[in-house]
């Protein structure tokens, strides 16, 4: 990283020989020497660059309201491909740019402030030292407020936002300087000092998300049957849609409260509450304070029944999921109404009743998912190696999240065992049930119906069939199996593959180099060495290095 300590001269740093101004976007020339004196944010940016292109709009708002101070200047450095992406760019922001023909400055401003990723917002101070590189993490959290972008000043916003946690209330959350209400899903404006005193749900949410999409008609449910009910309950949406028209028709289908479209609050709630994911629903209580950071998966489970959303409501929904855990059957999992068979291959429905006493694996997968497709090959050698053993033993169904019928049955025909419809409705409360967060997922059903394990795919990966029957008490037997192995192991060793020594670790039995955060399989790294007479007669080891039976950790 550029040393802070460097006071750059900003006339050699973003002059050329031939040239000692920068341009407007009217092609107006600046003399460089005018910024002599002022803070500089160097923005590294292109027209190609998505993330680029979003953040743009919310770095001219800031610079609006601070240049106007006369401290504060803004360069555009650009990577764009061609000078007309350039001027069209260009012609949107309010602040100068190096011009487009002069990439040999652009490219060493590139080089001297390590620049490996737009959008970035480099931030030099009135002598030319570097402030900090991260500016586009600045402005996203803190707007106009972070200037004049001082270390100071963003010791005081994170004192600011500590004392604002400690004394909450829904006013310090949704009012700003700007706003002082939220508005309805007829646009009308209600003022956030009529929702004091209510429980109030913040909905993270995007139209054009397709877990929030599932997940708003359920809201809506609970909230209209709570609103009957007469409980002091509301829900304000925080949209992070970018399509303002998207937003406008979402906001009409519902029947709660939002913030308005594009609000400065939206990124800063999201990271006041640490946003990870969405859908998330915020429980804001009574009294102003955070009841619970998110409760979308109770609300998809349990409804209305989650209400009031406290800590006693949260211990008695655990014990009736532990009552239902207790006596879950595959059936229960996996039959719905009339939805009560799987399918083969060729189309015939296969009754669940059938598969009852067996370890069923429910395979979350796709097609267009390249660690799925890479994973399969491994799946399907356990499978056939547990079958051969013994064929009623166990049965895989793939749960497919494929975008296409087409694809989905290209991707199955691929594969010996069974599987929902393309597009079954109970691939939805799966999906739920196990927190299918990302694919693929195995989640692994004990022949009592219960489940035993939703990790199965990191056991498949380490032991293959052998994990078979996935309970803990088989993985403590294949622990202790290994653990007897390794005790001939040395504890370290060196290797010609890698150049530092390596050290026996247990995360998956490799020898392992922390600073190269380099593996090597045990037996590459226990083998015997061949004669150098043999590697010159072995054509393969000749030209691409190690090899070892599929669990190669070495490259060529």
């Amino acid at each position: 990283m550029e040393d802070v300590a460097v006071a750059h001269n900003v006339l050699s740093l973003l002059s050329s020989p031939h040239r000692d101004f920068l341009i407007r976007n009217n092609a107006d020339q600046v003399k460089i020497e005018s910024l002599k004196g002022k803070k500089i944010g160097l923005y590294f940016s292109a027209s190609w660059c998505g993330p680029c292109r979003r953040f743009t709009p919310t770095l001219v708002e800031v610079y609006d309201e601070t240049v106007s101070k006369g401290e504060f200047e803004i360069v555009f450095v650009s990577s764009d491909r061609d000078e007309d992406s350039f001027k069209g760019y260009f012609s949107k922001m309010p602040w100068l740019a190096i011009p487009f023909s002069d990439s040999e400055t652009i490219s060493s401003l590139k080089k001297l402030f390590e620049v490996r990723g737009i959008p970035s917002l480099v931030l030099l101070d009135e002598a030319g030292k570097l402030v900090t590189n991260s500016g586009v993490m600045l402005i996203n959290e803190h707007g106009a407020e972070a200037y004049p972008f001082t270390s100071q000043r963003i010791h005081e916003l994170k004192d600011q936002e500590q004392e604002a946690r400690r004394n909450q209330t829904l006013t310090s959350i949704l009012v700003s300087r700007s706003r002082d209400f939220v508005i309805s899903s007829d646009g009308k404006k209600v003022l956030v000092s009529e929702l004091e005193g209510k429980i109030v749900g913040l909905y993270f949410y995007s139209v054009v998300y397709n877990a929030s999409a599932d997940f708003t008609p359920k809201l809506l449910e609970v909230y209209k049957k709570l609103r009957e009910k007469g409980e002091k309950f509301e829900v304000v949406g925080i949209p992070l849609d970018s399509d303002e028209e998207a937003y406008k028709k979402g906001l009409e289908s519902v029947a709660w409260l939002s913030l308005p479209f594009n609000d400065k609050s939206i990124n800063k709630l999201a990271r006041y509450f640490e946003l990870s994911g969405l859908p998330t629903l915020v429980i804001i209580g009574e009294d102003g304070k955070t009841l619970h950071s998110n409760v979308a998966e109770v609300v998809e489970e349990h409804g209305i029944a989650a209400y009031p959303f406290t800590p006693d409501k949260f211990a008695e929904l655990s014990e009736i999921d532990k009552a239902k855990e207790a006596s879950q059957t595959l059936e229960s999992i996996l039959v719905s109404g009339d939805q009560d068979f799987v399918i083969a291959k060729d189309g015939v429905k296969v009754p669940v009743s059938e598969l009852v006493g067996k370890t069923i694996l429910l395979y979350f997968s796709a097609h267009w998912c390249p660690p799925c497709r890479a994973f399969l090959p491994k799946l399907i050698d356990a499978y056939q190696k547990i079958k051969e053993k013994d064929n009623n033993a166990l049965e895989v169904i793939f749960i497919s999240s494929d975008r296409d019928q087409d694809s989905f049955e290209a991707f199955f025909g691929g594969m010996p065992w069974l599987a929902l419809p393309f597009g079954d409705s109970r691939k939805a409360f799966l999906s739920r049930k196990f927190k299918v967060s990302g694919i693929p997922k195995l989640v692994a059903i004990g022949s009592s119906g219960r489940t035993v394990t939703k990790e199965a795919r990191d056991l498949v990966d380490l032991h293959g069939a052998d994990a078979y029957p996935f309970t803990e008490e088989r993985i403590k037997e294949l622990e202790a199996a290994e653990e007897e192995i390794a005790k001939g192991w040395p504890q370290k060793l060196k290797h010609e593959s890698h150049e530092h020594e390596l050290v026996l670790t247990r995360r998956v039995w490799s020898f392992y180099c922390a600073e190269c955060d380099f593996d090597l399989h045990p037996k590459c790294a226990l083998e015997k060495k061949e004669s150098k007479h043999d590697e010159a007669n072995d054509e393969d080891k000749s030209k691409h290095g190690w090899v070892c039976d599929g669990e190669v950790c070495t490259k060529a």
